[in-house]
């Protein structure tokens, strides 16, 4: 659809994305209506349809822009050849990266059971991708013994709702500062694998 002569795209369809966001985020998408929406970002309702064609859309361009973002900032990162090295690193990586984007990270976990099925199928590969980036570290050290571990995927899926809760109650200037927790859970992360400490270290 050719848009319109004095019309601002490029800087409505972000405020349309973040005042979803931010709507879905508070009320739950089940309660928030494309009226609700364009009200926040202040245009007529059917205007919100040159920029999306229906809520559902809206949804699934949330999750995925969250999804895509995420990975490629973890894939523009160094992973270290230790396994306990990386591992830290993705627990730190995890909680900063997250923290900055609780709105994004509720949607992402808490609004998968409205999206459709082919949406659907399309954010569980994206998070899949995400999640064998932890499976391969955690594969790695099991095979080098350095980490003791009955089941990878589980241990997977364990260590990522943990690191994930932190944005359920993490406070900038609160008692601790960002630096102390991603430090404290990363140390936790590598006890939970019953990583063995490097004595050469």
């Amino acid at each position: 659809m050719a848009r319109k002569a004095g019309s601002h795209a490029e800087t409505t369809g972000p405020r349309v994305r973040a005042a979803a966001q931010t709507l879905i985020a508070r009320h739950g998408y089940a309660a928030v209506s494309m009226r609700q929406i364009a009200a926040e970002v202040g245009v007529q309702a059917g205007a919100l349809y040159l920029y999306t064609p229906d809520k559902q859309t809206l949804l699934f361009d949330l999750m995925r822009l969250h999804m895509e973002e995420l990975l490629a900032a973890y894939e523009a990162l160094a992973v270290p050849r230790d396994p306990r090295e990386a591992l830290a690193r993705f627990a730190r990586f995890h909680i900063g990266y997250h923290i900055d984007r609780p709105e994004a990270v509720f949607i992402a976990y808490m609004e998968l059971r409205n999206l459709s099925p082919e949406n659907f199928a399309e954010i569980e590969r994206l998070r899949r991708r995400y999640e064998r980036h932890l499976e391969a570290i955690l594969e790695r050290g099991a095979a080098e013994r350095v980490f003791d571990l009955p089941d990878v995927r589980l241990a997977s899926l364990a260590l990522i709702a943990m690191l994930t809760g932190v944005t359920n109650w993490y406070r900038e200037g609160g008692r601790l500062g960002r630096e102390e927790v991603q430090a404290i859970y990363a140390d936790m992360a590598l006890k939970a694998v019953a990583a063995v400490t490097d004595s050469s270290s």
